[in-house]
């Protein structure tokens, strides 16, 4: 066994010279003992009694500042009758020598030149400002006597900087011992110095932050002899204070004054053990106290750790290859890299270029990120997301104030008045609505390009990074396409909103049609004028209530004219309504009366009965829109005109209504000029100042609850206002249609012309703009950079293959 544990650390120390000689830091996390301690705990005295040696500087404050990886490698003595290792005989009398990592070749054979070198290869890394570096020193020691073991000497922890120390030396100093003691491979040596209370040793506290079980923690307790006199350290050397799994060992080192005194190794070995063994409290158990059971201890505790490890290292080489392998492959082979494969090579890589670019539009690449959308998935977030909402947005007739809908009524008719509305105003408001759906389709296409040149940018490999000249020229390639593909798409978008513009379909089964949206418009204007009656009533009722609960009080009963005010101002609306209507009308309408435009309008017939239970047919707009739609109706309500019959009824002549009779015009023109000039006489003036005072009053209290209520408008006749609601209507059903239309046709557009045709052309295009032999030399040059980095994978490769087969020569 103990055979087997020399080859283990043997195994290790050249995996640790590989490593170090090779790559340069501890990627393998081999087992090693650190050695952690506060400043003058006595790390340095247990070190060098180890050895046996005294090699490491020593001085006032901070002097270990570099870390410090010491091997101790035992060799075989010539002489048969050798003393055993590490005795005070041993040390006396064996030779032994050293070696440093950044001095290869060279022995030293006198400890006192290994603490000079020492010293100064920490002063060329680290400076003389007593600051820490974490570039390791690696010493070999080789020696008969001692046993085989790997140390890591630390700086020790210090709390206050002193002189040139930076002031962040403690927190440097704990950065760095935390970084060795957190690998799991690595067995603590904490040592703490006996003269000071256990619960305060810095040592401790770093090893239990890392190893909460102290699993793989030895304690060390150094100062022993300097206790004061009646106190000892029996309940910590066996573990009654602070448990530790691996226990605390207690050494003597010499003393600063054994030191000054040129006390030798040997002696100070010699005077641990007398300690030991005539000291009352220690002498039961002299034999596991001391540096010989501590050497001992750690060595048979090393080679235990390296045997559990061993598994875990072989499986970390693994691993270490396989991803080193993977790194290499993605640089390239450099045997296919020959004058005579450069063409095979570019077509290769041209044609990976061309798989990732198709993979990632149809989402199908290896490479799919789980953190955003990308590719082709992005692509339907612009269709469904973007370009959607962007449509929906829209307001049909949002810039469409009622005085533009009317000037194009107006305009639409010339000269001639209009008998309803007419169809060329639709087309005229219509067709600019339609028009505002190519900013977004226009926006859609630029988009989806801007995409497809990100996916440009993104596909490729790792081996394709080995030649940047190539990789610039794909992609410059792949942009020409798409940028000659844009101007198509962009055009054939366009020519959508154009062909949409171009005839106005209402013929179309979705559209709503003007008899449905006469129907829905005097649906709501009813609507609004049956809830404004019925506030009125209800602000009537309250006046009532409020008035009867004054009388009861004490006031002033309500006489019967106050309320027969509302009466009256009902009555007044009509008036003006009259007024405006016959402002609207046509001259001869208004030559030859209302009754004659009432008749004509309804198309009554000889003999046919008078609507709504006898009363007169309604106003002038109803009368409008009930031979426009062939409709019935009126007005709600009485008209506050007397009845009167039609030509047809009074003559029984069936014939007589088709043509409206002139000679019996003035006598119902009359009678109701008669009716209403009756109660007061007037002259043309009062007249002309009355009805300017009417319509101003008729202007200021026009009806808010109407959609085109604004000041900043003329107030629009009944006729007006419903002609404008009326196109207002038609226009957000046949806009609703066409936008329907674009948004299932754009993204079509797109796919086709943009997306599927440069998916299926890259290749060809890559081909016959690269594939040319006299191309070849410049697109395959290589970036430095990635010629440094495969040779130093295939170093890396190299180290790790080699340290796989030191680990596989033990059979386990």
């Amino acid at each position: 066994m103990a055979a087997l544990g020399e080859d283990l650390l043997g195994i290790v120390n050249k995996l640790q010279d590989l490593v170090f000689n090779t790559i340069g830091n501890d990627s393998l996390d081999l087992p090693q003992i650190v050695v952690v301690g506060s400043q003058s705990s006595g790390k340095s005295s247990v070190l060098e009694n180890i050895v046996g040696r005294d090699f490491l500087p020593r001085g006032s404050g901070i002097v270990t500042r570099r870390p410090l990886i010491l091997q101790l490698i035992n060799v075989p003595s010539e002489e048969e009758d050798a003393p055993e290792a590490h005795t005070a005989a041993s040390v006396a009398t064996q030779p032994e020598w050293a070696e440093f990592h950044h001095i290869p070749n060279r022995r030293f054979t006198e400890f006192q030149d290994v603490k000079r070198e020492i010293e100064n290869e920490t002063a060329r890394i680290a400076g003389n400002n007593k600051g820490i570096n974490r570039s390791p020193i690696n010493l070999k020691i080789y020696s008969p006597h001692v046993l085989s073991l790997t140390l890591v000497d630390l700086p020790g922890l210090t709390k206050v900087p002193i002189g040139d120390q930076p002031t962040d030396i403690e927190k440097q100093t704990r950065n760095l011992i935390s970084e060795y003691i957190a690998k799991p491979n690595s067995i603590i040596l904490a040592v703490s110095p006996a003269n000071v209370d256990i619960v305060n040793s810095e040592a401790l506290k770093l090893a239990r932050h890392v190893d909460p079980l102290g699993r793989r923690t030895i304690g060390v307790l150094t100062k022993i002899d300097l206790m004061d006199h009646g106190t000892n350290a029996m309940d910590i050397l066996s573990g009654r204070v602070y448990p530790l799994k691996l226990g605390f060992i207690g050494v003597v080192n010499r003393s600063q004054q054994d030191i000054q005194g040129n006390k030798s190794l040997s002696e100070a070995l010699k005077s641990e053990a007398d300690f030991f063994k005539h000291h009352p409290a220690y002498r039961n158990m002299a034999n596991r106290c001391g540096t010989q059971f501590l050497a001992k201890s750690l060595n048979t505790t090393l080679m235990a750790h390296i045997r559990e490890r061993l598994p875990d290292i072989k499986a970390r080489l693994n691993t270490l290859m396989g991803q080193t392998q993977q790194e290499l492959a993605s640089y390239g082979d450099m045997h296919f890299s020959g004058k005579e494969h450069k063409g095979a090579l570019i077509l290769q890589l041209m044609t990976r270029f061309a798989s990732s670019f198709i993979a990632s539009i149809d989402g199908t690449s290896t490479e799919i990120s789980t953190k955003e959308l990308c590719g082709g998935a992005r692509i339907y977030y612009i269709f469904n997301s973007v370009f959607g909402n962007s449509l929906e947005t829209i307001d049909p007739t949002t810039n469409l104030s009622a005085l533009d809908i009317r000037t194009a009524i107006r305009n639409s008719t010339g000269p001639r008045p209009s008998l309803f509305v007419p169809e060329l105003a639709f087309d005229l408001l219509v067709k600019p609505q339609i028009k505002l759906l190519e900013v977004p389709s226009q926006r859609c296409v630029e988009l989806v390009y801007e995409e497809l040149i990100k996916i440009c940018h993104t596909c490729g490999s790792t081996e394709l990074t080995r030649f940047p000249r190539l990789q610039t020229k794909l992609i410059e390639v792949v942009s020409d396409l798409l940028r000659e593909r844009l101007g198509p798409a962009s055009q054939y978008v366009e020519s959508l909103i154009s062909i949409q513009r171009a005839y106005i379909n209402t013929n179309h089964p979705n559209f709503l049609g003007a008899a449905t949206a006469m129907s829905n418009v005097v649906s709501n204007k009813q609507e609004r004028e049956r809830r404004k009656l019925i506030q009125e009533e209800k602000e009537r009722k309250e006046q009532r209530r409020r008035k009867e609960l004054e009388a009861t009080n004490g006031g002033e009963t309500p006489e019967e004219g106050e309320d027969a005010v509302p009466e009256k101002l009902e009555n007044l609306p009509h008036r003006k309504q009259l007024q405006k209507t016959s402002r609207s009308m046509s001259p001869a309408i208004r030559e030859n009366g209302t009754s004659a435009m009432v008749s004509s309008m309804n198309g009554l017939r000889g003999g046919s009965p008078p609507r709504f239970n006898g009363q007169a047919p309604g106003g002038p707009r109803d009368s409008f829109l009930n031979y426009f739609f062939g409709k019935d109706g009126g007005l709600p309500g009485g008209t506050g005109f007397p009845q009167a019959a039609s030509p047809a009824q009074m003559t029984g002549n069936p014939n007589l209504g088709r043509h409206v009779s002139q000679s019996a015009e003035p006598s119902i023109t009359q009678s109701i000029r008669r009716q209403e000039e009756r109660p007061v006489q007037r002259t043309p003036a009062q007249q002309a100042r009355e009805d300017d005072y009417e319509l101003g009053r008729a202007q200021r209290d026009y009806n808010y609850d109407s959609p085109f209520g604004n000041n900043s408008e003329p107030a629009l006749t009944d006729r007006e206002a419903m002609e404008t609601e009326l196109i207002r209507a038609l226009i957000s059903s046949y806009f609703n249609i066409v936008r329907e239309s674009i948004a299932d046709q754009v993204p079509k557009a797109v796919m086709h012309l943009l997306v599927n045709y440069s998916k299926d052309a890259v290749q060809n295009r890559l081909v016959s703009e690269l594939y040319r032999e006299d191309l070849f030399g410049e697109l395959l040059y290589e970036d430095d950079a990635v010629k440094n980095e495969r040779e130093k994978c295939e170093k890396l490769l190299r180290t790790y293959k080699e340290a796989a087969k030191i680990v596989g020569e033990v059979g386990m």
